[in-house]
């Protein structure tokens, strides 16, 4: 799969540069070979399968070419939809198509050129010679935009020296692949290049996105610093591709550098994100109104205030980024100074800094992610520095992302949350214009930062294991973007308004629910969503005309000052260590489930270390929730009758469920076979391990395992169920405590428990004391459980048919009756 993807993106970027070389080739022509509006359709396609490549291969460390594919990729988004306006006729005007084009083609040729010099240094010369070939095909791009001395043929000659180069490598590899590693063409061989990665893979973890977010930075400024400079004639629509395609890019970084587990820099890519929207919306609004829209003042100032809060803490981990984040605000002050915003000269001019700066940023993120000798950005510095305090002290190791229940994937996105909160509530400030609605630039504010960003949020907290914020992050953001596009979208009208109040009420109705439930979370959750109330009467007040003077400042103020404490208080908590801005403890506490702060541990059963605790716990008399081969289970040692006793009676077990026994192998019961029908022992030999539990007859043996006063917890009083279950994790868990009493992960009577998640959920921490978190089970059936207390006869009978059918335990069965 490894190689499989590598050569999906090369043979993507080969296919991109054959239609690019026999489009610039047939340039001269009167009529081009293929039709720009096809031409347009085609790089899209393109481009998101190279997204496809780069992303997956990126699971493998390989950040050149992450970065390589992902930054093409954008290129032909942006570059398509462009090809596809000039076909469309919407590009009409003469220079459209190159003032069109150049903001792109300028960016592309010096980002895709910092690659290729890192992938030279670091001796990655094919995807360097690809990417030198796409960066001087733009170049010369640029120059035939502005002189006709420079052909169209060049441009061709270096997209087929692209599609060439990685044709060749991409089906050598294949090849490779498909033989076995028995056929290489020559230069295509993996084996050394494996090797290096391995070694290169264990060097710590890193935000292998972060080089593509910086580029696309470099594309949104370059849109606007074009101009500034004299480089492109005017600011229009023909632009917005690059913007919003680098909006929409960012905004999959943002989710990305979740995924690597970087809260800090997600959350600056959600924030540049929304600038990339709010741009190409201004260059779209010339098209119902002939003058330039008005931007909110409050709404950037506060934004500045945000940006500088993130790069003060981005300082304490890397001084250079949170020195790029100060860029950023001095955007965001340039454009509340100026009251036409990005058509300004003064914004203009920070795009240009902004344009140099990441162009910086991106050689030295890459640069250290590949090469060995890193360039020093303060890092080891700031650690030194705060290792003398005694006040904070940075969030390092193993448990730096450690979720909410269980093992995830992503980083906590809720700092971003709590931002958008506060960007959206300040965009209520603004009245708007009846007469012309989309004069001033809130939509952007509004739609992005709190509707699309915040369900970002939510859905990374929901994977996380926070249901109620996360739904009432799902909740608030579509509430966001239906009144934002409906008060700011001139959607209001005599019966709209009566429509849009009542769906405002029931909105009111779900939030008081969620209110409700925040008494049970903590304190800061509860004034959060007790004051977006406020802002819920705000909107229904405005629906039906009677919003009195004041209030919408008023509310804006209440709720973004406690969005904006939670903010704090969530970046603070994902760098230090402590509680030095504290979220307050639940308003009312429960003594069963879910009563405030839970002390049962979740430990991802991913990590030996993990296993190694839990057994310790069930050594001290502890009741654990694990994963199995089938569905979850709560454990108890056999040896600590305690536990038995406390599992046995707080699930208040029924007497046609008995709890069972588990062993990790029959050595376990050698001492005892003796004690064991032959045919029994045979059956039980070719039966485990696997989903397959035995009843089988009570006997002397279960005094071999240790059981004590726990025997009598276990099984009926003339039999036991006992199995080997067929997960590593499990048996491993049971080397190192012995033989385990197991019952199911659920109230009795209930459905089996397929998830971490749902282990404390649904017993609470009177019952367990850890969870051993692997995701979802990988079966939704328990296990089949055969009685064999007559097998003697060559019977068997089944207490219940679960993942295993019938016929394949009897064949099992026939085949130890066969001499």
């Amino acid at each position: 799969a490894e190689s499989l993807h590598s050569s999906i993106g090369l043979l993507g970027i080969s296919a991109g540069s054959l239609l690019l070389a026999v489009h610039f080739y047939s340039l001269p022509r009167a009529a081009p070979l293929i039709p720009s509006t096809a031409l347009g359709v085609l790089l899209l396609i393109l481009s998101s399968l190279l997204a496809y490549a780069g992303i997956r291969r990126s699971l493998r460390n390989a950040s050149l070419f992450l970065s390589l594919c992902l930054t093409i990729s954008v290129f032909w988004c942006g570059y398509g939809v462009v090809f596809i306006l000039g076909g469309q006729g919407v590009l009409d005007d003469t220079g459209d198509f190159r003032n069109a084009l150049v903001p792109g083609l300028v960016t592309f040729t010096l980002a895709l050129l910092i690659i290729a010099v890192v992938g030279f240094l670091c001796r990655e010369v094919v995807l360097a010679m690809v990417a030198s070939a796409v960066s001087l095909a733009s170049a010369h791009e640029v120059a035939m935009s502005y002189s006709t001395a420079f052909g169209s043929s060049a441009v061709a000659c270096n997209y087929m020296i692209v599609c060439l180069v990685g044709a060749y490598f991409a089906l050598g590899r294949i090849l490779y692949f498909l033989t076995k590693e028995k056929i290489a063409l020559p230069g295509t061989d993996l084996a050394e290049k494996k090797t290096h990665e391995q070694i290169q893979s264990t060097s710590g973890s890193m935000n292998h996105f972060a080089v593509t977010g910086l580029i696309l930075n470099m594309l949104s400024a370059s849109v606007f610093g074009c101009r500034l400079l004299g480089v492109t004639g005017k600011l229009f629509i023909g632009q917005v591709p690059w913007l919003w395609a680098a909006g929409v890019y960012q905004i999959g970084i943002c989710i990305l550098s979740y995924r690597a587990m970087d809260v800090l820099m997600a959350t600056f890519f959600g924030f540049t994100s929304i600038l990339k929207f709010a741009g190409g919306y201004c260059l779209l609004y010339p098209i119902w109104q002939p003058e330039e829209p008005s931007f909110p003042t409050p709404f950037l100032v506060v934004f500045s205030i945000l940006f500088a809060v993130l790069a003060l803490f981005l300082a304490l981990k890397s001084p250079v980024d949170g020195l790029y984040l100060l860029f950023y605000v001095a955007y965001c002050i340039a454009l509340a100074c100026r009251p036409k915003g990005f058509f300004e000269g003064g914004p203009q001019g920070v795009d240009v800094a902004i344009f140099v700066a990441s162009a910086l940023m991106t050689l030295i993120h890459l640069y250290n992610v590949k090469a060995s000798a890193k360039i020093p950005t303060g890092k080891d510095a700031m650690k030194a520095l705060l290792a003398r305090s005694s006040f904070l002290k940075l969030r390092e190791g193993a448990d730096l992302h450690a979720p909410y229940l269980g093992y995830s994937k992503y980083a906590d996105a809720e700092v971003l949350g709590y931002a958008c909160s506060v960007l959206a509530s300040f965009a209520v400030t603004m009245t708007g214009d009846p007469q012309a609605p989309l004069a001033t630039v809130v939509i952007p504010w509004v739609v992005v930062a709190g509707g699309f960003l915040k369900l970002l949020g939510g859905s990374v907290a929901f994977a996380r294991g926070k249901t109620l914020e996360s739904s009432a992050f799902i909740l608030y953001a579509v509430m966001w973007i239906i009144w934002g596009l409906t008060r700011y979208g001139g959607f209001y009208g005599t019966t709209r308004s009566f429509h849009a109040a009542v769906g405002i009420i029931a909105f009111m109705l779900f939030n008081s629910f969620i209110v409700f439930c925040t008494l049970f979370l903590n304190i800061a959750w509860f004034f959060y969503s007790l004051t977006f109330l406020l802002i819920a009467v705000s909107f229904l007040l405005d629906a039906i005309h009677a919003l009195p003077a004041g209030y919408d400042i008023a509310a804006t103020l209440i709720f973004g000052l406690v969005s904006f404490y939670c903010f704090l208080s969530a970046l603070f908590n994902s760098i230090f260590e402590g509680s030095c801005l504290p979220m307050g403890r639940p308003i009312v506490q429960l003594s069963g489930v879910g009563g405030g702060m839970t002390k049962c541990l979740h430990l991802p059963a991913r990590k030996a270390s993990s296993v190694k605790r839990i057994a310790d716990i069930l050594k001290n008399g502890g009741t654990c929730g694990i994963p199995t081969d089938t569905v979850y289970v709560l454990v108890a040692a056999c040896n600590r009758p305690d536990a038995v006793e406390k599992a046995h009676h707080s699930k208040r077990q029924a007497q046609d469920r008995p709890m069972s026994l588990w062993i990790s192998s029959l050595k376990q019961l050698e001492p005892a076979k003796h004690l064991f029908a032959p045919l029994l022992w045979d059956f039980m030999e070719a039966a485990w391990p696997s989903p397959i539990s035995l009843v089988v007859p009570r006997g002397e043996w279960v005094d071999f395992l240790g059981m004590k006063d726990s025997a009598k917890y276990v099984g009926t009083p003339q039999s036991i169920a006992i199995r080997i279950p067929d997960c590593s994790v499990t048996t491993h868990l049971i080397d190192l405590v012995g033989p385990i009493v197991v019952t199911s992960a659920n109230p009795t009577g209930e459905a089996d428990t397929t998830h971490h998640n749902q282990v404390y959920a649904k017993l609470g921490d009177k019952v367990v004391d850890a969870v051993l978190c692997d995701g979802p089970s990988p079966e939704n059936i328990a296990s089949t459980v055969v009685d064999c207390t007559k097998i003697d006869s060559g019977n068997i009978g089944f207490f219940r048919v679960g993942i295993i059918p019938k016929s394949q335990v009897k064949l099992i069965l026939i085949l130890c009756l066969l001499p």
